[in-house]
């Protein structure tokens, strides 16, 4: 996308000075992280609790076999759902720390 932008304003350099091409350049930037990194873009998987410890964190297995942190949801939190060892639950992870989790579904 940022090449394409740099390419549409070399191409038309009457109307752009050099300030407007580094505006340019930063625009683009700015607006590729708001577009491809979302807060809704999250990362969903099952696993299962397998070991729980203080504040209502716990260490879960994800279907993958990676071991991460997770903790409960606000709304999880606030309806006191309970959960623990064995349960399987959905967890939601970020893209960019792969080794925590906030758990968003307890399975029945």
């Amino acid at each position: 996308m940022e090449i394409f932008n740099l390419k549409f304003y070399l191409d038309y350099p009457k109307f752009v000075s050099s300030f407007d091409l580094n505006q340019a350049k930063t625009l683009s930037l700015t607006q590729l992280l708001k577009e491809n990194m979302a807060k809704e873009d999250t990362l969903k998987l099952d696993g299962k609790v397998e070991e729980l410890l203080p504040n209502m964190t716990f260490r879960v297995t994800l279907e993958n076999g990676m071991i991460v942190l997770a903790h409960l949801c606000g709304k999880m939190r606030m309806r006191n759902i309970r959960v623990f060892v064995g349960d399987t639950v959905k967890v939601e992870m970020s893209p960019y720390d792969l080794t925590k989790a906030r758990i968003v579904y307890r399975q029945k």
